[in-house]
């Protein structure tokens, strides 16, 4: 069974690199003939061949096409052995455990965040069902920690900083000592709504995990941080996850379309399968950096928990971003590691 899983995993990362270098290749070979056409185009017809009977004799043009014919060839094989992968009928389909009484603590990594933190928290107490806030905060130079315990929250505070996923993982656990039965993680920038909890919940009866998708137009507030750069960016890497756990008979056990989403719920016993993996055996330390997003959600999915994305509010944020996924140059960066992330696990 684990060569299997290591053959399709070796398999998928050989399709994933294929692929990445075929788009390259396609489009280097279109721009350039487009380029000499624009510029040479009176030359062309001069010399008896036209732009299309160029394209049609261009051997470097065959050789791509081939390439791309073996690719799909290849895609084809790699679903046709994926068509019973996760089928499993009491893991993978459909199983109904309400939470008759649910009782929700809230996870809040922050980092100098006072200017909107108050909100974010009084929202999240205020909210049906919600017994515990714990605020993580992460060494901020500012008021956050002395407002946020003002407005009712727990506040966990970090020695130093030790960066987003340490202060996931510290939440986790303090949030795994209390009595509520669902935990829920999301920002401290004000840019998710405590509201939307309300409807979370109820796709717990049938899943272990509910994780928000911010890519609606009509639930985004105008002017948010979520550029279109940034929305296609999330849809792709979310879909290559997807494929990362495809299965032909239902296009695999989880659709995603957004990849960066923070804001998600988990019950409480779904967590505790999964929280270990979080730190390394042999270190101690946390594992998965800034990727802490695409970590839990890959986790889960390997663990043969039940995941499901549900349309989330998005608003604008309040304060400036903190990893540099603002800057283009950050976000590239952030784009490689998930992208490398999600081909290695």
């Amino acid at each position: 069974m684990l060569n299997v899983i290591l053959d399709m995993g070796i398999l998928y990362i050989v399709m994933a690199v294929i692929f990445l270098v075929l788009v390259i290749t396609n489009l280097m070979w279109l721009a350039i003939n487009i380029s000499i056409w624009m510029t040479n185009g009176l030359q062309f017809i001069l010399e008896g061949m036209n732009f299309t009977e160029r394209i049609y004799y261009s051997i470097f043009l065959k050789w791509v096409l081939l390439a791309d014919v073996a690719w799909l060839v290849a895609v084809l094989g790699f679903a046709i052995k994926r068509k019973h992968y996760k089928t499993d009928i009491n893991l993978h389909y459909l199983k109904f455990n309400p939470i008759k009484c649910p009782s929700i603590a809230v996870v809040i990594p922050t980092f100098n965040e006072e200017e909107i933190i108050s909100k974010v928290v009084s929202d999240f107490i205020n909210q049906k069902n919600v017994k515990d806030v714990f605020v993580v905060d992460n060494k901020s130079t500012d008021k956050t920690v002395e407002i946020a315990k003002k407005s009712g929250a727990k506040v966990i505070q970090n020695k130093k900083n030790m960066g987003l996923a340490y202060s996931v993982v510290t939440g986790f656990k303090e949030a795994l000592k209390s009595e509520s039965d669902i935990i829920a993680l999301v920002e401290g920038d004000g840019t998710c709504s405590a509201y939307d909890l309300e409807k979370m919940i109820p796709y717990l009866d049938n899943s272990d995990m509910v994780v928000g998708t911010r890519q609606l137009q009509v639930l985004s507030e105008k002017g948010n941080q979520n550029k279109m750069i940034y929305v296609w960016a999330h849809y792709y890497l979310a879909k290559l996850i997807q494929i990362k756990f495809f299965s032909l008979l239902h296009r695999g056990v989880v659709s995603f379309t957004d990849v960066g989403c923070m804001y998600r719920s988990i019950r409480k016993e779904a967590l505790e399968k999964i929280i270990d993996e979080f730190i390394d055996k042999k270190t101690g330390k946390v594992i998965p950096g800034l990727n802490i997003t695409v970590f839990i959600s890959i986790i889960a999915l390997q663990k043969d928990l039940r995941v499901i994305e549900l349309p989330i509010s998005f608003k604008k944020r309040q304060g400036i971003s903190k990893t540099g996924s603002n800057k283009i140059l950050g976000a590239l960066k952030i784009g490689w590691e998930y992208v490398w992330f999600i081909v290695k696990s």
